[in-house]
């Protein structure tokens, strides 16, 4: 079971359910792959930081779907993250998690604390991960350019979802594009951090300092 807790974390953040076909002009796409290359700012490594020239393989399309994918993992990385720590805080919301089983006796840890969901209440996550891909990509079909398509890589299109205050609406692109940049290095960030969680609940003493969670 302790397993399964990566397999939704995967499934949340898996890519589009669909590809679409290459119908966008090569002018378009290799404008979008100077753009993906050049967020985040990480000249602080003195270039791109690409160790292992993973955005040399495949065309611009999986360029663009790599980007759009790592942002999606290190939004839910970051989700994840936050999750894992405010259970080990023994925050907890009031009333029932199912019948007969309350928010207050859910263990602190990690891994025990996903063990003690009810089956049909990982469905049911897994469900709403899946309506929020499809729409998702819906959206992005009638909506807007396709992000393989020339459009903006990690923008959510299911309306009211990643911004339903709209406090994006009339910021500047150089703003946005900062903001874009600083949530890729945080996910990155999220996703190190959740993976160190992980290891430290399944590995003892994998992690220097790190008690058991």
């Amino acid at each position: 079971m302790k397993t399964s807790l990566v397999t939704l974390i995967t499934l949340f953040a898996s890519a589009a359910a669909f590809t679409p076909s290459k119908s966008a002009s090569s002018k378009v796409l290799d404008a979008t792959k100077a753009e993906i290359l050049s967020e985040p700012d990480t000249t602080e490594f003195g270039s791109i930081w690409d160790p292992l020239g993973l955005s040399e393989l495949g065309s611009d399309e999986t360029l663009a779907w790599f980007r759009h994918s790592e942002a999606k993992h290190g939004r839910v990385a970051m989700a994840a993250f936050v999750g894992w720590w405010a259970v080990g805080a023994g925050l907890r919301f009031p009333g029932e998690l199912a019948h007969g089983l309350t928010f207050e006796s859910i263990p602190s840890k990690g891994l025990e604390a996903w063990d003690a969901v009810p089956g049909w209440g990982k469905a049911q996550l897994l469900l709403f991960a899946g309506l929020i891909e499809f729409h998702d990509e819906l959206f992005f079909s009638r909506r807007g350019t396709h992000y393989m398509r020339g459009g903006t890589p990690g923008k959510n299109m299911v309306p009211g979802l990643f911004d339903p205050f709209s406090l994006s609406k009339n910021k500047s692109e150089a703003t946005l594009a900062k903001g874009r940049a600083s949530e890729l290095k945080n996910g990155r960030l999220a996703m190190i951090g959740f993976m160190g969680l992980y290891a430290a609940a399944t590995i003892e003493g994998s992690v220097p300092l790190q008690p058991p969670c």
